[in-house]
């Protein structure tokens, strides 16, 4: 079992909530980190981080190889993890809050794991402890197959996905992070290495048992979280609680904000 502490982490690229909303800032609270999922950026989870400011101090983070932080070959969960103790102290966080959703909440409980004197509270958004079978397979093969070379717009690219995702939700998460740079698109994420790296972020966690509150959140249209991984999650975090959130699938803080975000509100002001 590795450690975090013997990987070399990056700087990852944040944003503070209180730098677009001074007067919910909630500067004397305690602090919460939240974690996007495969292919998003940190502010996949900007109406939590909203719910969330009047009472805490929350910082919206992009994991290494999406969003605006840095491109590294990389992606273990041992590596993202460092990445997160390192924000923490650069911050000056000696405890904080950690809200993970799908990949986000991997690297949440790998924290947890490895550094449980870092984590005050844990939210796992609907992700096991588990390893799992490729899930990906059909929208990073999407992704490859576009042509980025002489598109006009947006438009253009989802017409190329839509030829393997037909789900319009799917398309328009992942044409967020799409962008221009001068005359050239261009994806926020690092596909190559993803790629590359899909089967490191698919194995199971290991680590010293967190005991401390652990809250998952589970979609109940969603296959992640299933009954027969409940032995798994207790011997890793003994201490946990499940909530499921009716109607929603994978992406249960977009569908069902308002369910979610009480759920975390709830449980992180006990």
């Amino acid at each position: 079992m590795r450690s975090i502490l013997t990987e070399s982490p990056v700087p990852l690229h944040y944003r503070l909530l209180s730098d677009c909303d001074e007067s919910k800032s909630g500067e004397r609270g305690d602090w919460v980190l939240l974690l996007h999922g495969l292919f998003g950026a940190g502010d996949n989870l900007g109406a939590l981080a909203k719910a969330l400011a009047d009472e805490f101090r929350v910082v919206q983070v992009d994991l290494r190889n999406h969003g605006r932080s840095p491109h590294i070959g990389n992606m273990s969960f041992e590596a993202m993890a460092a990445d997160i103790a390192l924000l923490q102290d650069s911050l000056g966080i000696a405890r904080s809050h950690v809200v993970g959703h799908s990949l986000g909440g991997r690297v949440a409980m790998q924290l947890a794991l490895h550094a449980a004197s870092r984590v005050q509270s844990l939210v796992v958004a609907d992700i096991a402890p588990v390893a799992y079978a490729p899930h990906h397979t059909e929208i990073l093969a999407a992704l490859q197959a576009v042509d980025l070379q002489g598109i006009a717009n947006r438009g253009e690219v989802d017409t190329q996905l839509a030829q393997s995702i037909p789900e319009i939700g799917v398309r328009q998460f992942l044409l967020k992070s799409l962008y221009k740079e001068g005359d050239v698109w261009r994806w926020r994420f690092n596909l190559p290495v993803l790629q590359a790296n899909y089967a490191n972020i698919t194995v199971a966690q290991n680590g010293e048992s967190f005991t401390g509150p652990t809250l998952f959140i589970k979609g109940e249209l969603s296959d992640y979280i299933k009954p027969e991984y409940e032995n798994v999650m207790r011997a890793l975090f003994p201490h946990f609680k499940l909530e499921v959130i009716a109607g929603a699938g994978h992406w249960l803080h977009g569908e069902k904000p308002e369910a979610f975000n009480q759920l975390v509100m709830q449980f992180l002001q006990q």
